[in-house]
C-alpha cells in the first residue's frame, strides 16, 4: 500500500514552491502522459484533497493554476474537464521546423 501512497503523493510540503504549484504540476503531468484525457473530467476538489493529502482550498487554487494555464475549463454543476491541447502541442512536439 505504501507504493501507492508514494506514487499519489508527489508533493513535499517542506519545499518553498508552494503546494497548489506542485499539486497544478502533478495534475499537468497527468493531462501531458495521457491519464487524464482531453474531454473528460479531473477529479473533483474534494478527492484531489483526499488523494494528496492537502486542503480543499489549495486543491481549489490548483485548479484555478490549472484553467489560467489553460489546461482545464470548469462547466459550473458539471466539474472541470481536459482541454484539448492539438494546436500548440503539434507544434511544439511533433512537428519539426523545416
Amino acid at each position: 500500500m505504501s507504493n501507492v501512497e508514494t506514487s499519489k503523493t508527489p508533493l513535499d510540503p517542506m519545499s518553498a514552491r508552494p503546494l497548489y504549484m506542485q499539486l497544478a504540476d502533478a495534475i499537468a503531468g497527468k493531462i501531458a502522459s495521457g491519464d487524464l484525457a482531453p474531454d473528460r473530467p479531473i477529479p473533483s476538489e474534494n478527492h484531489l484533497a483526499d488523494e494528496y493529502g492537502v486542503a480543499r482550498l489549495t486543491a481549489r487554487r490548483a485548479a484555478q493554476e490549472l484553467r489560467e494555464r489553460g489546461l482545464i475549463v470548469t462547466v459550473r454543476g458539471k466539474g472541470s474537464f481536459v482541454v484539448e491541447q492539438l494546436a500548440g502541442d503539434a507544434l511544439r512536439e511533433g512537428e519539426p521546423n523545416s
